[in-house]
């Protein structure tokens, strides 16, 4: 069970504050059940989820350690585009990385589409909606968790990553 203050995260919300623990009655229901009150720290709502049978994911967000081992794997990562010209496919394929709800499995889906991205541009072609669509969602929900975990505004998350990956080339190049 989680306690006040604990940061999680939840379901394709994101990151939430777990705000309190209320007891609320079931409509209908001679029964009262824990709720878990939950602030998405990147939306400007409350969510209320049962603390027991819950249908949405929930976990802890990732350590400051393991966000900083993540970052420093991202060199080391190949990816290669997923391509597929049926658009319902095409996102099935997308969703299914997404609801890994895995941040090594959104680094994987951001870099996969931004190097279609890159193709697309040197190609003078246009960029798909979907791969755009997908890619900003895998960013937002992993730039959302690593700012939590490095205690950094999430707008600084892709200069953070930028420069420590850029220091440790320069360590490994010395």
């Amino acid at each position: 069970m989680y306690q006040v203050g604990d940061l999680i995260l939840y379901g394709s919300t994101g990151v939430c504050k777990v705000a309190d623990i209320t007891t609320q009655e079931l409509a209908g229901k001679d029964k009262k059940q824990l709720f878990y009150v939950l602030e998405p720290l990147y939306q400007n709502c409350t969510i209320f989820t049962p603390v027991i049978t819950t249908k949405i994911f929930m976990r802890p967000i990732i350590s400051k350690g393991e966000a900083e081992r993540l970052i420093d794997m991202i060199p080391a990562i190949r990816v290669e585009a997923y391509h597929n010209r049926d658009l319902n496919q095409l996102a099935e394929h997308y969703k299914a990385s997404l609801s890994t709800h895995d941040c090594s499995d959104l680094i994987e889906l951001s870099m996969s589409i931004y190097a279609k991205k890159q193709f697309a541009e040197q190609q003078k072609r246009k960029f798909g909606v979907v791969d755009e669509k997908f890619m900003k969602r895998a960013e937002d929900l992993l730039f959302g968790e690593l700012a939590a975990a490095l205690n950094i505004p999430k707008d600084q998350v892709p200069e953070y990553i930028a420069e420590r990956v850029e220091e440790k080339r320069r360590d490994h190049d010395k």
